[in-house]
């Protein structure tokens, strides 16, 4: 799911402090000119929220922008940029935009070799988050029925069986309980955490509740995910690494009073 895409009056300021002036422009307000440069950050940001390009998100910058230079105007008119907490903020923010410029001109100038992303992916295959899991589980209302089921199973019953009979998951009950192929991602944090952490062929020792009921959980098989179909996590991996070494060579080099 996308995150909410609301434009921020906050970004909006930031964008103001960091933006540098440009011939084009969005609007006057009062005399002073809101520059294109400003609004096409703006945009830039709500794009990458996933919002679409489009007329209507324009206008939307367009008014958040405008709104935001007359606040500001007032702002400076009360004095308000002469507090020191207020300009020690500033400088924060002025700060937070040289650094994720910073990181993000790493990132363009350390494009992940193929080299790179393969040794990544070695590295990395073994990981819970690399790969997906086939599990079948029973969802019932209460934890006693859940320890019930697990007794039953580690009597001898058979967990398809029971899963047919009790599920409350009405997708999976008809196939014994059986979920399809999914990454650990797929599946809610608490079930994904019980999963991960069995043998091929083991059942859960005991319930695992989530906001959906209380789980009885059997790993049936587990394999590691493709390199191409992790290429685009792999890629992330490795500009973050570049990005990270980047900043402790930084930090070393750095004099410290």
């Amino acid at each position: 799911m996308h995150k909410s895409t609301a434009i921020s009056l906050a970004l909006a300021i930031t964008a103001a402090i960091a933006a540098p002036a440009a011939m084009a422009q969005v609007a006057k307000v009062n005399g002073v000119a809101i520059p294109q440069a400003r609004s096409d950050a703006l945009a830039r940001e709500a794009i990458a929220q996933g919002r679409a390009d489009n007329p209507e998100l324009r206008n939307l910058v367009k008014q958040r922008l405008i709104e935001s230079e007359a606040i500001t105007q007032e702002a400076i008119k009360l004095g308000l940029n002469k507090n020191a907490e207020v300009n020690a903020q500033l400088d924060l923010a002025r700060q937070t935009v040289l650094i994720r410029a910073y990181v993000n001109d790493i990132a363009k100038r350390n494009p992940p070799t193929e080299d790179a992303l393969r040794k990544a992916y070695e590295q990395n295959k073994d990981q819970p988050a690399a790969s997906e899991y086939k599990a079948r589980h029973i969802l019932v209302g209460t934890e006693a029925e859940a320890k019930t089921l697990i007794t039953q199973i580690n009597g001898g019953a058979d967990f398809a069986k029971l899963a047919a009979e009790k599920s409350r998951d009405e997708g999976s009950k008809v196939q014994g309980g059986e979920l399809s192929w999914s990454p650990v991602n797929s599946y809610v944090r608490p079930f994904a955490e019980a999963m991960v952490k069995l043998q091929k062929g083991a059942m859960t020792a005991a319930p695992v509740q989530t906001q959906f009921g209380w789980h009885v959980i059997r790993l049936d098989d587990k394999r590691a995910l493709s390199y191409e179909a992790l290429k685009p996590q792999l890629q992330q991996v490795v500009q973050q690494e570049a990005v990270q070494k980047a900043i402790a060579d930084l930090r070393a080099k750095a004099k410290v009073e």
